[in-house]
Order: structure tokens, then sequence, then C-alpha cells
């Protein structure tokens, strides 16, 4: 049917063309990036084989049919012909169509002219065919594009590759990053990003792109940047590690900075520190999570410059929920013998953090099975709390080692648990078989491994044997 239409129509054409590069005004189109001359199917026409030129319009077609149902077969297989050569299947286009119907009330010869714009910078061509989006493809086709393709120009021209390009336009929202923006507004966001990131900022997280410059993306940075004191390279670190946190209104953020000034009495450099490790901090609720957790700690004793470095070594504590996570560990480390208003208990979740409560749950177990008492457990993880982040395993292998090889006593641990910390291989086997046989006779636990490897060394030399 469809080639039936097409016998059908007679046909007159002509050729557009854009004026040779060095005729037209000054523009923000790169002069390395031009389109190969096309030759439609629909015609035999050649088009001029002229360097002058730097690319040229299919031939506007101008169709005289003899019935409106041929005229839309010709106009269906010139669409998905013309889509055909951007990488979209004739499925693809149908879907396409069905859903921007308007493409195709639009002359051929405008809708090429289009295709044939966003070509001249690189686009719906070679490494780029078929990986934008339909709805980025739709409205790209279906907007007026005098100047879309010198604001992309000018993505380009400020440091963005090419064949990042597509993956900015599939990200972003085109009618408020792009097509609503004048050249001149682009321009500002970019240079005002500079300082924090800059391009690749926005290749990282193209979203940046859509906030509203001066009621959004402005003054909410402007919030982080007068609390870091004027320091733009970490917040650039805070928008690259959580950009989402520029969806929080400047009340909102400004609010929680009073808050910890207030009920945690931190400062502002204590505030942005906290930020920089855990910028999510300014999402969690203030009544449900942050209060009662920071009462938690003023309650085990702590006070504001504790609390500072609690929450740097261990910010997730404000986050992760209580019920299926906080409960089991505090529940379990009072098991152990940790008491509640002690600061042996803050400190112990705060390693306990760090791992999951089942991998906690599994060195202890490791301890009492080696013939360790409660109260010894306690006594071990609260002189040397990092034991309650060890690997069970490990751990294990290390005790094993202790008893089985070296021959020592387990209960040499209560005065040295630093041992389960150190490496198996390199530093607790290796010292063992070099002193093995001493005449020096059998040395502690923290005389074998707490000296550093030079006084070791210094040590061998004088005592070879």
């Amino acid at each position: 049917m469809a080639l039936a239409a097409l016998s059908l129509c007679h046909c007159s054409s002509s050729i557009t063309t854009f004026l040779p590069s060095n005729s037209r005004q000054p523009s923000t189109f790169s002069p390395h990036l031009q389109t190969q001359p096309f030759i439609s199917p629909l015609t035999k026409s050649q088009p001029p084989n002229s360097s002058s030129f730097l690319f040229q319009f299919r031939p506007s077609i101008h169709c005289r049919c003899t019935s409106n149902k041929s005229n839309v077969g010709f106009q269906f297989v010139s669409l998905v012909s013309l889509f055909q050569e951007i990488g979209i299947s004739f499925k693809e286009t149908k879907s396409l169509l069905s859903n921007a119907s308007e493409l195709s009330s639009i002359q051929l010869d405008s809708l090429h002219g289009r295709i044939l714009y966003l070509q001249s910078l690189g686009f719906l061509k070679n490494e780029l065919q078929g990986q934008l989006k339909q709805a980025t493809v739709k409205l790209l086709l279906s907007k007026k594009l005098s100047d879309f393709p010198h604001k992309v120009q000018l993505l380009l021209d400020r440091g963005i590759a090419v064949d990042k390009i597509e993956h900015v336009l599939n990200k972003v929202d085109l009618s408020k990053a792009i097509c609503h923006r004048s050249m001149e507004e682009i321009e500002r966001v970019i240079s005002f990003l500079k300082p924090f990131g800059g391009v690749d900022l926005i290749v990282k997280h193209p979203a940046i792109l859509n906030h509203d410059f001066d009621c959004k993306l402005k003054p909410r940075i402007r919030v982080f940047t007068e609390l870091s004191g004027g320091d733009e390279d970490s917040v650039g670190k805070v928008l690259n590690k959580f950009p989402v946190i520029l969806n929080l209104r400047v009340e909102h953020v400004e609010t929680h900075i009073e808050f910890l000034r207030s009920f945690a009495e931190l400062d502002d450099q204590q505030i942005f520190k906290i930020v920089l490790v855990f910028p999510a901090i300014l999402s969690c609720s203030r009544e449900r999570k942050l209060r009662p957790r920071i009462q938690f700690l003023k309650d085990c004793g702590l006070d504001s410059g504790e609390i500072f470095k609690f929450l740097i070594n261990a910010p997730v504590f404000l986050a992760i929920s209580f019920r299926d996570n906080l409960a089991n560990r505090l529940v379990f480390l009072v098991k152990i013998g940790y008491e509640y208003r002690t600061k042996e208990l803050p400190v112990a979740i705060a390693i306990s953090s760090r791992m999951s409560c089942k991998n906690m749950q599994k060195t202890v177990s490791v301890l009492l099975n080696y013939g360790f008492s409660p109260e010894e457990t306690f006594a071990m993880t609260t002189k040397k709390p990092r034991i309650l982040q060890y690997n069970h395993a490990s751990l294990e292998k290390k005790m094993k080692y202790l008893t089985e090889e070296m021959n020592r006593d387990i209960k040499e641990l209560l005065n040295f648990p630093a041992f389960l910390g150190y490496n198996l291989d390199e530093r607790i086997k290796h010292r063992y078989e070099i002193k093995k046989g001493s005449r020096e006779g059998q040395m502690s636990l923290s005389q074998l491994l707490y000296v550093s490897t030079e006084k070791f060394q210094k040590r061998l030399l004088k005592n070879p044997n």
C-alpha cells in the first residue's frame, strides 16, 4: 500500500541549502563539526558537489496526491525513511508518531532541517545513533530549534565531551535546562558552577541543570558556601557526593543548621565537616531522628566536642532504622556488659555501626567459644573497641594460631587484645617465625608485635640468635 501510494504522487522538489560557512555571521557552531551531504531516497536528484556548502536539506517535497489517504501514506513512508537514518526503527517510529502526532504535520524539509541542525553538532548520528530516548527525540524535533544547537554547542565549548552530550540530554529536563533558557542564562549557570566542579559536576549529575538559577541553584549553594567559610572546593565535594541536597529548600537547610548549633552546640565549621562526610544529615528528620539520637549521646555523657567526633566517625547513627538496626545493636551490647548512660556505649555503637550487627554477634561468639566470659569480653572490647568490627573468620584464625602454633595461653589476650588487630601473615607469623628459638626466651605478645618494624630489625641485629 505504501508503494502504491508513492506511485500516485506527482512530486516536484527544490533544493534548500545553508549558506557557506565563511559567508555567515559568527555563530557558536564548531567549524570541525560538519554533516555529510544528504542523498534523499525519495528522489534521484544529487546534491551539488561543492565544498562551499556546509550541508544540505533534503529536497522540499510538494505532493499533489489523488487522495488524502495516499498523502498520509506517503508522509508515513517518508518519515519512516527519515527516522531510520538516525537509528530509530520502524516500530519505534510508529510509537513516536502515535505519541507525537504533531511530527506528521511538519513539512519534511522542515523536519529534516531540524535533524541536520542536530547532526551538525554530532547528534542523532554515528556513535549517538539510537541512544537518545524517544521522549527526547520528540522534544528536539517538535520544538522550534532556532538556537538549540547553539546552546548545546556552548556546552561543548565549555568542556563537555561530544560522547557525553547524549548522556546529559537524556538525564536533564530539556525544557527547563536548555530550551527555555537563553544562551546568557546557560553561560551564567556554567560559570557559577565552575568553582564547585563545573563541567565534571554537570556530566556526573546532569539534573543539576534543571534547577532554576536565581530561585534555587544560586541561593541553595550559597548556604553551603557560607557554612563552609567560603571553601568552594569542599562544597563541590558535597554536591558531587550528594547532588540531591540541592532539592532541599533553603529554609529547610537553615533550620537544620540552626538546630545543630543550638541543640548539639556545634559551630559552623564542625557542622560543615559533618555535612562533608555525611550530607544526608540535612535530609534526616529533626524530631524523629536527630533530636532523640543526639539526646541519647548527651545522656551518655558526651559533650559537644565528643558529639562532633562521634558524628564524624559514625554519622550513619543518625540515619539507620531504630527498630530494624539500632535497637538490635543496643540490646546486644547491653547483654555483653555495656551500660546505658556511660561513654563506653556510644563508642561501641560507633565502632559496630561500620559492620553488620550479625557480624558483630559472630565476632563476640568466637570470643565466648574460646573461653572468655561475658565480663572478659566486655573488658577486651572496651580496651580495644575495634574488635567489634573485626571479621569473625579472620579473628578465629588468629586465635587458633595463637593457641596451636605459638602454644600461648588464650588469656594473654586480656592484657594485649591488640593482637587480634595485626595481620596474621605479615606481622604475627613473620615475627614469630623469626624469634622462635631465640636465646632471649619467650617474649610477651606486646614485645613481639607492638614495636615498630625499624625497632624490631635493630633488635634482631643486636641479638641475631
